[in-house]
């Protein structure tokens, strides 16, 4: 009776130890591919606080979690399942499918390159429509839902993407998983941005020095720091698409000198600082991915405006 208790317990302590270390994988695999896609989170986070801008401060947080619940039902219930039976059934059509997903994030940032320097119009700064309606907040809720399921597309895409070497069942718990952080995360963030001038305004009427001080610098703050992200999420994008598409071309022929250059090229700065050649190198991997992603983005952009004009349809300001 002994032994046999004995060795249910050993049996009972193996399984523990092969669950811990399982959920020790799906966490270090969704760190990874979350990480992977951080230039998309950064534009998702830069994005949503246009949506529930111009509304009753009693009705911003509420409209956050609306698009929250709608941000994670596109990922779990519509884009996590498509993707897994394409990873089951037609693997070999991922790298297309991020290729894809790159150059679309290369054209984001060029576009929103080109709105930062005035190259056209910028819809972003127009007058915002105040809350009037519930048919007002429920079509911005649409219309960020929407936006999201492209968003949630790329992050899962890119996602999938790290995870080739994982089973299906570890590939399905990673990005649940990812799904549910990035959600958590983006629209955390997003709730703390649009509540911060309110914060700012109430400490600023606190009538203490030091909160009225605390409360000018939030609301000043806001603008630059609304900014800092918008600058933020293009770079990200452009470096995370460009090295997308790099990558991928090691498997296209004449293409693949592309990607190998860019290795020699950074390898070749590292030497040049040895005590520092591996930041080097990282750094300057990046930076060429993060050019070539402007540079095919400006492509894509210019080909989509040719198209517009070829067939009649004038191009609207990203």
């Amino acid at each position: 009776m002994a032994s046999g208790l004995f060795a249910l317990l050993d049996d009972v302590a193996v399984i523990a130890k092969l669950a811990a270390a399982s959920v020790d994988d799906v966490a270090a695999a969704s760190a990874r591919a979350t990480t992977k896609a951080a230039g998309v989170v950064i534009d998702d986070a830069a994005v949503t606080p246009r949506y529930v801008t111009g509304f009753t401060p009693d009705r911003e947080l509420p409209l956050i979690w609306r698009i929250a619940r709608g941000s994670l039902r596109n990922k779990l219930l519509i884009l996590m399942p498509g993707f897994l039976l394409l990873a089951a059934f037609l693997p070999q059509a991922l790298t297309p499918l991020l290729m894809v997903g790159g150059a679309f994030l290369c054209f984001e940032a060029a576009e929103k390159l080109a709105e930062k320097l005035g190259l056209h119009a910028d819809h972003a700064d127009d007058p915002v429509e105040t809350l009037a309606s519930a048919d007002h907040e429920q079509r911005m809720v649409s219309g960020a839902i929407r936006t999201d399921l492209i968003l949630s597309a790329e992050i899962l895409a890119i996602a999938l993407g790290e995870l080739g070497r994982y089973s299906l069942a570890m590939k399905a718990a990673a990005l649940g998983v990812v799904s549910v952080a990035v959600t958590a995360g983006v629209y955390g963030f997003v709730a703390l941005l649009v509540k911060m001038d309110d914060a700012g305004l109430r400490l600023a009427a606190t009538g203490h020095p030091a909160g009225q001080a605390v409360g000018r610098l939030l609301v000043r703050g806001m603008p630059a720091v609304l900014a800092f992200l918008s600058a933020l999420g293009i770079a990200a994008m452009a470096w995370v698409g460009g090295g997308i598409v790099v990558h991928g071309l090691e498997g296209f022929g004449p293409l693949a000198g592309i990607p190998h250059a860019f290795h020699d090229w950074a390898h070749a700065a590292g030497a040049m600082l040895p005590a520092a050649a591996g930041a080097v190198e990282w750094t300057a991997n990046a930076a060429l991915a993060g050019l070539f992603g402007v540079a095919l983005g400006a492509v894509i952009a210019l080909g989509v405006t040719a198209a517009r004009r070829l067939f009649g349809r004038e191009a609207p300001g990203h």
